[in-house]
């Protein structure tokens, strides 16, 4: 190429896929090629496997979707026949037997190249080695004269192991002049802040700028938030993309004579729990979309965590696509019942009120005669949320509308999300919010909705549900905290012991009473049945319930809250690493 300077034009298309939709997702591919040819592009990228949705999981083993994706991709490269922008597009490709993660480049009505993922991701959430064959590193392709590097999302984050391939290395010495790098990055908190400090790295190392996009959607438990950006080799933030909604940007790059430069918009990013709760919002927004509910119903309780989830339907679905239901029995206090009906009031959804009593009333007779003898206890307790379950299902059965679930991730971890449908239904958005950040969530609502948000503004929920002590039918109308120690400081030993997994030790030496430590690992361990059988929800912390702490069911492991032993290397023969030694090469 010529030393002069030169323009190059990268439409962004930070879209929404739905993971098995082929011909919806081609179709939005297609619209955001139209709308970069408007804007005079060279070239649209699009995220990660776009073609199928990501993560596809097993799907992406069936011959059949397998072809159709290729199909979709081939009606695609026809189209850049037109002599418009050129596209780069994630999707599963067969070659030569081997299934990739590949991105196809499409321009002049042909597949012109295709890049494999290198580098698998086999952790936490991902488990792309049981799927895919391990690619190539290869060198980067051309677009009109312009050498493009385009590593797939795990290809940039750098491993210390023998196994990870420098793609991007590899690519700045093979020539490349900008990195593009499809992305399918699920949210977590402060996660922004990681994908940063991942691409200043790369950026540093190989003195090329790169413009990192990720997709935007709710699948299944996984948030995907956008945030697309791009560095320049400077490191200065050339272009910031919104967070959870979709937007098709067109930067212009030029080049001049210490490479390509960018410059673009710079969008506001949420954090902490704000960004939390637009998470929670566009989960169960696409959950229900995507899964064809016509809308949704739930418990309302008249306690935070149902009034929570109402606020978070009816942002995500709108009023009309939500119903409360209260289930009273004789152990609900009157403030329950008014602060339910003002909730509703305040979201403007439909609200009814169906006593239980004829419902547990009845079970109990049923069991009077096997337990004829035996004393009250749990069981008949626990008869109140059975029904409520049994009638929310019911009521979902008879109108087609999915159960909202709303057992927070504190009594989620200790057994206790029993109470109003709290485990019973399609998906749970508060699943992975410990019940503090339940409280903040609900203040924050009350003077912030997130763009787009569709309920209200203003207090929508009451500041009496906020301020009240929580109060639970388990126990026949005690509080929670006649049972469970004080929620700040039942999140602060739960998030040690599930995010952090620190031996009981540590935690009883940070200054926790060594008694309620104990019980809180014991409640914990015994509820991973219960955990189980809960319905899917938002993932918005390292280490939720189901997608990344898996624990057996059956298991007599307890930690014994003592001093971890240290290993006795003497008991080692030197013959013993000798072996190791021989066997390792």
């Amino acid at each position: 190429m010529s030393e002069r300077t030169t323009e190059f034009k990268v439409t962004l298309a930070q879209l929404n896929p739905t993971v098995g939709d082929v011909e919806g997702n081609a179709a939005k591919a297609r619209a955001a090629r139209e709308r970069a040819a408007a804007d005079g592009a060279d070239l649209v990228l699009l995220p990660e496997l776009f073609i199928c949705g990501y993560p596809p999981e097993d799907l992406v083993l069936k011959p059949a979707f397998q072809a159709s994706c290729r199909a979709a991709i081939e009606g695609l490269a026809r189209d850049t026949a037109d002599g418009g922008p050129a596209m780069l597009i994630g999707s599963p490709w067969v070659d030569e037997g081997k299934l990739y993660n590949a991105c196809a480049l499409l321009d002049g009505g042909r597949i012109a190249a295709l890049r494999y993922k290198c580098n698998l991701p086999n952790y936490g959430v991902f488990d792309e080695k049981r799927l895919f064959a391990r690619g190539p590193a290869a060198g980067p392709v051309t677009v009109k004269g312009v050498r493009i590097g385009v590593p797939i999302c795990e290809d940039i984050w750098l491993e210390e192991s023998e196994e990870y391939e420098n793609v991007v290395e590899c690519l700045a010495e093979t020539g490349a002049e900008i990195l593009l790098v499809p992305n399918g990055s699920p949210y977590a908190r402060d996660k922004t802040d990681v994908r940063l400090s991942i691409a200043v790295a790369r950026v540093t190392e190989s003195g090329l700028p790169l413009a990192y996009l990720n997709q935007v959607c709710g699948q299944d438990e996984l948030v995907f938030d956008g945030a697309s950006f791009v560095l320049n080799a400077d490191l200065s933030v050339a272009a910031q993309l919104p967070d959870f909604v979709e937007s098709v940007t067109t930067l212009s790059w030029t080049r001049g004579n210490d490479g390509w430069r960018c410059s673009g918009p710079v969008a506001p990013l949420l954090e902490g729990d704000k960004a939390d709760y637009a998470a929670c919002v566009l989960g169960l927004r696409d959950y229900v979309r995507k899964n064809g509910f016509p809308g949704v119903l739930l418990g309302i309780s008249g306690g935070i965590d149902s009034a929570l989830c109402a606020a978070l339907a009816v942002d995500a679905l709108g009023a009309d696509a939500v119903r409360g239901i209260m289930l009273p029995y004789r152990f609900t206090a009157q403030v329950s019942l008014d602060d339910a009906a003002q909730v509703s009031k305040n979201l403007g959804i439909r609200y009814e009120v169906l006593p239980i009593a004829d419902a547990v009333e009845g079970f109990e007779k049923i069991l009077s005669t096997p337990f004829k003898g035996m004393a009250r206890d749990i069981t008949e307790e626990n008869l109140q949320a059975r029904a409520r379950g049994t009638l929310l299902m019911a009521i979902s059965n008879k109108t087609g509308a999915m159960v909202v679930t709303t057992g927070n991730k504190s009594e989620m971890s200790v057994g206790y999300a029993t109470l109003y449908g709290d485990m019973n239904g399609g998906f749970n958005p508060i699943k992975d919010i410990y019940k503090t950040e339940v409280f903040r969530l609900a203040a924050l609502r009350n003077g912030w909705k997130p763009d787009g948000a569709l309920g209200p503004s203003g207090e929508v929920i009451p500041v009496n549900i906020i301020t009240r002590p929580p109060t639970a039918e388990l126990r026949e109308n005690q509080t929670d905290q006649d049972s469970l120690p004080p929620y700040d400081m039942l999140d602060a030993i739960l998030e040690r012991l599930v995010e952090r997994e620190e031996p009981l030790a540590s935690i009883i030496a940070a200054g926790f009473d060594p008694a309620v430590v104990t019980r809180v690992d014991r409640l914990l361990n015994v509820a991973e049945y219960k955990r189980r059988q809960a319905a899917p929800g938002v993932k918005v912390t390292t280490r939720n319930f189901g997608r990344d702490r898996r624990y057996p069911i059956t298991n007599r492991f307890r930690d014994a809250g003592k001093a971890l032993p240290e290993p006795d290397q003497t008991l080692i023969s030197r013959a013993a690493h000798a072996s190791v030694d021989a066997f390792e090469g």
